[in-house]
């Protein structure tokens, strides 16, 4: 008899050749064209317990080695499916628990509880060994940009870099906030390439380790400091001339997109920019991905710019540009997979063999949501006074040309320290 797994693949699996064997026998799904795929699973109750609940138990049987594949790689099972129409093939417990799911949001999203620090430290103070296996050599763990197409990682990391210090406007001696740091590579390519003072504030113990000491062996101690600190109590009284942001808003959690713009505003100088670059996605989301809320980034959330939008007019901030990048994230991902799992040998002996298959399926899963699910990047400038930047985008290409001769002299990046 097939198991419940067999049955709901039999009615997604249309297009490609999918394989699944198991103690339950071989069979094969799809019309044989397109991509190919053959996964063995362990033992028969894995079959059903991914039926029983694909958007978690699929993640975590892999994880736990019950499924294997014996052709091609998790990216490529997840694309299958995805290739393929969904709708039809919910089952009564797909959507009952997808309505648990939905109550379970909303209450989240209701109760207004700063887990900041503690859900930036289950993802953040992994350890930085972790990270160095995969990062460029400036460890910017957000999207590139792949401007021109084909430029290598840490090329389309400096490129990023290039863009956002180019829309900010920074000019020598201005005070500048980062909001999430991270490791220390913005702050530092900003110091250098725009001669501004620059504040980075983290919540993560382990990015203020890194970065402080980055800093400390390229000299910018007196231009550049980091600091345990959360937004929410940034005091409104310190003014910044410039604002940055890059990949910390999907950690803000939709109940506060408000806050979060209201102190952007209170901290901003009269006359001052912000650039904030994101993951968004087409429309509201009811729920996170359960698998990513459970072991990735607990209290994450992606928003789309229709929730957006209405927290930025509130605050008085006023959108003097947007830039919308549908698919560098993705090719980011790719290298970023291929660069883990080229040295998962040695991400096993930090962690362990079922950490290492967590991590793949999070990088594959996360790519996929910008090959086949319409995510994207959004870079938002944002002012409070209408003429505080130009009324052409002219000038972003221009500093980012000027801002080339920075890059092409600037000396080569220390490596980390553990």
């Amino acid at each position: 008899m097939a198991s419940s797994l067999r049955r709901l693949l039999a009615k997604i699996i249309k297009k490609g050749r999918l394989t699944v064997s198991g103690p339950a026998g071989s069979q094969v799904f799809g019309d044989g064209g397109g991509r190919t795929v053959a996964i063995r699973f362990t033992h028969a109750e894995a079959e059903e317990e991914v039926a029983s609940d694909p958007q978690l138990k699929l993640a975590e049987v892999y994880m736990n080695g019950r499924l294997l594949f014996e052709e091609g790689d998790i990216y490529e099972l997840l694309a299958i499916v995805k290739d393929n129409t969904l709708s039809e093939a919910l089952t009564p417990g797909m959507i009952w628990r997808g309505l648990l799911r939905i109550a379970g949001a909303r209450i989240r999203h209701g109760v207004p509880i700063n887990r900041n620090q503690r859900n930036v430290a289950h993802h953040y103070d992994l350890s930085a060994k972790l990270f160095n296996l995969f990062l460029d050599e400036d460890w910017q763990y957000s999207c590139g940009y792949f401007n021109p197409p084909g430029i290598s990682l840490y090329e389309a990391q400096v490129a990023k870099k290039r863009h956002i210090a180019a829309k900010l406007l920074a000019e020598p001696g201005q005070k500048v906030l980062e909001i999430g740091s991270g490791w220390g590579g913005m702050a530092m390519y900003l110091a250098e390439s725009s001669g501004v003072d620059v504040t980075g504030i983290t919540l993560s113990q382990e990015q203020l380790r890194v970065s402080r000491d980055r800093a400390q062996k390229r000299g910018l101690s007196d231009r550049v400091r980091f600091e345990l600190q959360d937004y929410y109590y940034l005091p409104a009284s310190t003014k910044y001339d410039r604002i940055v942001s890059v990949g910390m808003f999907e950690h803000v959690g939709r109940l506060n997109f408000g806050r979060y713009f209201r102190k952007a505003y209170e901290v901003l100088d009269e006359d001052g920019v912000m650039v904030l670059h994101s993951i968004g996605q087409p429309y509201p989301a009811r729920y996170n991905s359960p698998f990513i809320e459970k072991y990735i980034f607990p209290g994450g959330y992606i928003p789309s710019l229709a929730e957006v939008m209405p927290a930025v007019e509130r605050s008085g901030l006023l959108v003097s540009d947007i830039e919308i990048l549908p698919m560098h994230y993705a090719h980011t991902l790719r290298h970023w997979r291929e660069r883990f799992l080229a040295r998962r040998e040695e991400a096993a002996s930090i962690y362990d063999e079922r950490f290492v298959r967590m991590w793949e399926f999070y990088l594959a899963g996360s790519e996929m949501a910008f090959t086949h699910e319409n995510f994207f990047i959004f870079q938002m400038q944002l002012t409070r006074k209408r003429l505080s930047v130009p009324d052409n985008r002219d000038y972003i290409a221009e500093r980012e040309e000027r801002l080339k001769s920075f890059d092409e002299t600037s000396p080569p990046l220390e490596p980390v320290t553990f």
